[in-house]
């Protein structure tokens, strides 16, 4: 059996309090809810611009190594209604995670349409506004869909702007580049909204115990 190089096991020891190392991502911590936002759909007619309602669940995990990589992030869940009504017309589940080392990000997205995508980007600590990108194909930064979605309704790409807003709220702008069978020029599926914080986070786990446990 080969041996591995030791340095891919040199495992840093992490601060146990993430909601203190998220750089950029700590001011998304928390519950928040957005009652204005726009999405611009493809439809047999080209296309149908709509309103719709978020809430969504950012909260912090404990860190994270890959061997001597660093991570700490925030664990999400969004759910989506259209104005005035009870069925969910989006759910997604993922992981936003930030490497204070290299400043990279890392952006997963999974939803109930058989389809996932990770984007990446970069940011300072102190930076408000970041944006993280995903191409159909790549192996770092790609999107994988199920046959029906591949055959009919091609992701090709994905970029979303996050900014964070002077009055404590925080905005997102997201375009996903679609292929749709039969049209001939690409479909620009666009997703922005404002959110309002309604909960703050809760302590990652192994803060949690910690603070039990000092108290």
């Amino acid at each position: 059996m080969s041996k591995f190089p030791a340095g891919l096991f040199a495992e840093p020891e992490p601060d146990p309090d993430t909601l203190v190392n998220l750089g950029p991502l700590a001011p998304l911590a928390g519950t928040w809810t957005g009652r204005k936002g726009g999405d611009t759909k493809p439809t047999e007619d080209g296309g149908e611009a709509q309103v719709f309602v978020e809430t969504i669940d950012l909260q912090p995990i404990d860190p994270q190594t890959n061997g001597p990589q660093l991570l700490y992030g925030l664990r999400y869940h969004t759910h989506i209604v259209k104005p005035s009504e009870a069925e969910t017309y989006h759910d997604q589940v993922g992981y936003w995670l930030w490497e204070p080392a290299t400043g990279n990000l890392f952006y997963s997205l999974t939803i109930p349409r058989a389809q996932i995508v990770l984007a990446t980007g970069r940011a300072a600590a102190t930076d408000r506004s970041f944006t993280v990108t995903a191409a159909r194909g790549s192996t770092t930064n790609g999107i994988c869909s199920g046959p029906f979605l591949e055959e009919n309704f091609r992701t090709d790409a994905v970029s979303m702007t996050v900014t964070v807003n002077g009055d404590g709220t925080w905005s997102y702008s997201e375009t996903t580049t679609l292929a749709i069978k039969g049209v001939p020029d690409p479909f620009r599926h666009t997703d922005e909204n404002r959110l309002t914080r309604i909960a703050p986070p809760k302590p990652n786990p192994l803060m949690a115990a910690k603070e039990a446990k000092a108290s």
